[in-house]
């Protein structure tokens, strides 16, 4: 994770770029006109579609992304291309096709229900023309991506000629090609690097019944061989991940809920680029596409993910390193302002936790217990020094942070330097704050910044003190 994040990778998107239009309103009353619903439009909003929703996920993730397109010369074409621009997308390869129409489809929502959807675009393949234009715009500094990414929505723009004519100067540049496909022709995209279509998209192209082990070794055998991939490899939905390099891998999903899958294809393309670009292995790969698509199916709509919250559901799942739950201020801060955004109540305890006994661990997972992520204020050597004497800790405050944060109940580590954690709790402003029964009838600091205080009695006997004494032979 720590590479991806000090990573830029440069990427072009080729693909059906469209954009999706929403009105949203309320219903109460049928037209005396016609049977029809009369919806009152309170709200109008656009986003990229296609393509586009994979360039917003390679966005979100840190990505500098370039698109290759045909558009129309029209008022959808000037649209698509303000919003680009508002993202920082190089548009400089997209191609107008004065014929064509700009695809928008627009959806009239009310009460959170679709009650219609009308598209104006062009499905017609792309001109011979516009395919040269493609070519020769990105043939100057293919060999500056680091990937590209084919996008293909059964739009037209991905004819054979130009997913070939791609490809091959890819190829002779080193640079790997990726493909979301459509359709069940999958030739046009021969000697790509790997596809990503899901398992419905893989029965319908190989024309095997995917039903068990040896049925999908036999479908990602034969894209590989038919297609001519590096790597063969299908999504099954809940079922994660499948591989073939020179046998068969499986990578199980990681979603903890599901609200919607829309989109989920786009995310997975878009963070496959970006880990393959990092240089990461096909196994590390998949494994966090898995993890970008946990995060994006516990969301509502199209939406992309970032690194952070890519970093902090896979700390939820506990599949990471102790190191991931460690943070600082600035980290911890930015964490809780989306936990409280997504409507999780956030629980803060400190102590010094010098030697871990099973004291320690009951009191966090009680105080886990009130709340959805337990964040742990860690007093640091100096600190601990001060309020326990010249002989303590026994262990320093990395080791002590480390064997923390690899507690189911902790989510967070977050080590301070001051005698008491007050300006900690004053920014993370918790639900609810912790504290040892032994603070019953006293002043617990930063209660004024907590929305509720608890008290968690301690298991008698045990104590880091009698610990130290036992070892002493006292």
């Amino acid at each position: 994770m720590k590479v991806l994040k000090n990573f830029t990778p440069k990427i072009l998107v080729v693909g059906d770029l469209m954009i999706d239009h929403y009105l949203w309103g309320s219903c109460d009353r049928i037209s005396p006109e016609a049977p029809v619903q009369v919806v009152d439009i309170a709200k109008e909003t656009t986003v990229l579609g296609g393509a586009g929703n994979v360039i917003n996920n390679l966005n979100a993730l840190g990505a500098e992304v370039s698109v290759s397109s045909v558009i129309g010369d029209d008022d959808n074409g000037l649209e698509l291309k303000s919003m680009l621009k508002s993202i920082n997308v190089d548009d400089s390869n997209l191609i107008i096709q004065k014929s064509r129409k700009t695809s928008k489809k627009s959806r009239i929502i009310a009460v959170s229900q679709q009650i219609l959807r009308y598209d104006k675009e062009s499905k017609n393949e792309i001109d011979i023309e516009s395919v040269k234009k493609i070519i020769d715009s990105i043939s100057g500094n293919i060999a500056s991506y680091d990937a590209v990414i084919l996008s293909d929505y059964g739009k037209g723009v991905l004819t054979s000629e130009l997913c070939q004519g791609v490809i091959s100067l890819a190829n002779k540049n080193g640079v790997k090609v990726l493909v979301d496909p459509k359709g069940s022709d999958f030739s046009k995209y021969k000697g790509a690097y790997l596809l990503t279509p899901n398992k419905k998209e893989a029965i319908l192209a190989t024309d095997i019944d995917i039903k068990d082990a040896e049925s999908l070794k036999d479908a990602l055998l034969k894209l590989k061989n038919e297609v001519e991939l590096d790597i063969s490899l299908i999504t099954l939905s809940e079922d994660g991940i499948a591989t073939y390099d020179t046998q068969v891998k499986r990578f199980p999903t990681v979603a903890k809920e599901v609200f919607d899958v829309t989109g989920a294809g786009d995310t997975v393309i878009a963070s496959i680029a970006f880990a393959l670009s990092a240089g990461k292995s096909i196994e590390e790969t998949a494994s966090f596409a898995n993890l970008a698509a946990g995060v994006v199916v516990g969301k509502i709509g199209s939406a992309t993910v970032t690194l952070n919250e890519i970093e902090e559901y896979e700390a939820s799942l506990h599949k990471s390193t102790s190191d991931a739950h460690i943070k600082s201020f600035e980290d911890i801060s930015q964490i809780v302002n989306r936990c409280k955004a997504t409507g999780k109540k956030v629980v803060f305890t400190n102590g010094c936790f010098d030697i871990l006994h099973v004291g320690h661990v009951k009191y966090l997972q009680e105080a886990k217990s009130f709340g959805d992520v337990l964040i742990v204020g860690l007093n640091s050597d100096e600190s601990v020094s001060r309020l326990k004497g010249p002989t303590r800790p026994v262990n320093i405050a990395p080791d002590r942070a480390y064997i923390l944060a690899a507690l189911e109940a902790v989510d967070f580590v977050v080590p301070f330097e001051q005698d008491t954690p007050h300006d900690l709790i004053k920014m993370i402003g918790p639900d609810t704050l912790v504290k040892g029964g032994d603070y019953k009838g006293k002043d617990v600091v930063g209660t004024e910044f907590a929305g509720e205080l608890k008290l968690v009695d301690f298991v008698n006997g045990k104590s880091t003190t009698k610990t130290i004494q036992k070892i002493q032979g006292k």
